[in-house]
């Protein structure tokens, strides 16, 4: 039984969803990032998505762009991300880490190598967020050898041969957007349409759905559980967190400033955002 399928089989049996947030590696430092992880992990968040810093993310917003920024300022590298996810994998062995990883870094390294080195990391599944389903097969099916869960976006106004494509090529879970455009905790999801969107998914059957995009508050999380999702996925709110504690002038740009009050406020976001998928 896959990391995945054990987690949302638990959440079922409580009746709740997933809390899963998205969080950079190596900002803004190796060694932060795995503290930062870790710190929303033991504060109760179920599993992870976990991004390799690119120069060019072109579905992401200001915040996350922000990330890869200063990881990539502070020398990220594909292999310090492998590192990570390692030390990461020998804390946590039962937890989901999902990756989100740019299509480039994926033709560089070539397939039959790149896969299998995140499988060997401890990585569960990878989203290649610029791969669109009907380019899929050749990842897919290199995923399917190293046993890494491959995972497509369903957008919010997908055609019904685009979410039959995410529904029979998707492992693990479904990877549905509540609006179109890019991430940002500035553009919310909006109430209305989330239930179309998680229907319109879901009617295609696959894997369980985690809605994306404008999660930002406890609220979108309920919304998300409400709509019929299996969970949440929030990035941009937390990576603006992380980012308020990070020294932005040189020459202490890149550092921490104080790592005791940035896990405080994670803490109490992630336990936050978590209680929202327990259902009344």
């Amino acid at each position: 039984m896959s990391r995945y399928q054990s987690m949302f089989e638990r959440l079922d049996a409580k009746g709740d969803g997933a809390f899963v947030p998205f969080i950079m590696l190596s900002d803004p430092t190796p060694e932060d990032a795995v503290e930062i992880i870790s710190t929303v992990v033991e504060a109760g968040a179920d599993a992870v998505e976990l991004g390799v810093p690119f120069s060019d993310p072109v579905a992401d917003g200001p915040a996350i762009q922000g990330a890869h920024v200063r990881a990539l300022d502070g020398g990220a590298t594909v292999e310090g991300a492998l590192a990570q996810i390692r030390t990461l994998r020998e804390r946590f062995p039962d937890l989901p880490i999902g990756m989100l990883i740019y299509a480039n870094v994926a033709y560089v390294r070539g397939l039959d190598r790149f896969y299998p080195e995140f499988h060997a990391a401890g990585a569960d599944s990878i989203l290649l967020p610029d791969v669109p389903v009907r380019e899929s097969q050749p990842f897919s099916d290199a995923a399917a050898a190293a046993g890494i869960d491959p995972i497509y976006i369903a957008p919010a106004k997908a055609s019904a041969e685009t979410l039959e494509g995410v529904a029979a090529s998707s492992r693990g879970y479904i990877y549905a957007i509540s609006r179109d455009g890019v991430t940002g905790a500035e553009n919310e999801a909006t109430v209305d349409g989330l239930r179309e969107v998680v229907d319109n998914v879901r009617s295609f059957g696959g894997a369980p759905v985690l809605l994306g995009f404008g999660i930002s508050r406890p609220e979108h999380v309920a919304d998300a559980i409400a709509a019929g999702a299996s969970g949440a996925i929030t990035g941009s709110a937390i990576t603006n967190i992380i980012a308020k504690h990070v020294e932005h002038e040189h020459p202490r740009a890149g550092r921490v400033t104080d790592m005791a009050a940035l896990k405080a406020e994670l803490r109490a976001y992630v336990q936050e955002m978590k209680a929202a998928t327990i259902k009344p």
